[in-house]
């Protein structure tokens, strides 16, 4: 993953494990690199989180935990160059993460393919709470009975149940503020391609710290050792 980097691989995971995780800017972190003897420029720190992010993604999708058959749905708002984009997320009854998915528009073909990604990657539910959105509402009806058509095991699957309750999905709007959070300190994302593939960082650091993956021998890894190994 590091092979030909000018700098080594332990200060490339600590400047995007830092600039993932904490409320830091570009520039706090080469301030700090600076302090620490290692000269390094904000926008090398950002392409390594662009370059490494999805990567580290990937292979803590591979040691993921699966969820519970509850999940929790919403969309939350994310300014763009000065523009409102939405982020899809999911969370399970136990407020593990389920799924998240970026989009530049809030309509129903976002709402498929948010809902399509999450039933591949962990199966289907018995039931989905959302907060009243008729969209979400009528993509999950939509990718439930494409699932059920395209399923080939015979057998006689129960339609997903759809609860709408705004109080009921308190849950994920709490979970949302992790995440904006660590948003807000970023003063918005320059273009729709890197803050896809930051806030994915973002969301991997957000389960890492629910503990959701496995790692043999260590329960309970901090961040540092989760980072190190998903790039052994």
């Amino acid at each position: 993953m590091f092979k030909g980097r000018q700098f080594d691989q332990s200060v490339i995971l600590l400047c995007v494990r830092w600039y993932l995780a904490y409320n830091l800017s570009l520039r706090d972190l080469e301030e700090m690199m600076a302090e620490r003897g290692i000269a390094v420029d904000h926008t090398t720190i950002h392409r390594w989180t662009i370059r490494f992010a999805p990567l580290l993604l990937e292979h803590f999708n591979r040691r993921k935990r699966s969820v519970t058959g509850k999940w929790h749905v919403d969309e939350t708002y994310i300014k763009v160059r000065g523009q409102w984009m939405y982020l899809y997320r999911a969370i399970d009854s136990v407020g593990d993460t389920v799924e998240f998915g970026f989009s530049e528009l809030r309509d129903l073909p976002s709402a498929k393919r948010f809902f399509r990604k999450a039933l591949a990657r962990h199966g289907r539910p018995d039931r989905v709470v959302i907060d009243g959105s008729q969209t979400n509402q009528e993509a999950i009806i939509s990718c439930d009975t494409t699932n059920r058509l395209q399923d080939r095991s015979r057998r006689r699957l129960k339609p997903i149940r759809i609860r709408k309750s705004k109080y009921l999905n308190n849950r994920i709007e709490q979970d949302h503020r992790r995440i904006k959070r660590r948003i807000r300190s970023m003063l918005g994302f320059k273009s729709p391609a890197s803050a896809a593939i930051i806030l994915n960082g973002i969301e991997m650091v957000h389960m890492m710290r629910k503990q959701q993956a496995r790692f043999a021998f260590n329960p309970n890894p901090s961040l540092a050792e989760q980072f190190q190994i998903l790039a052994a």
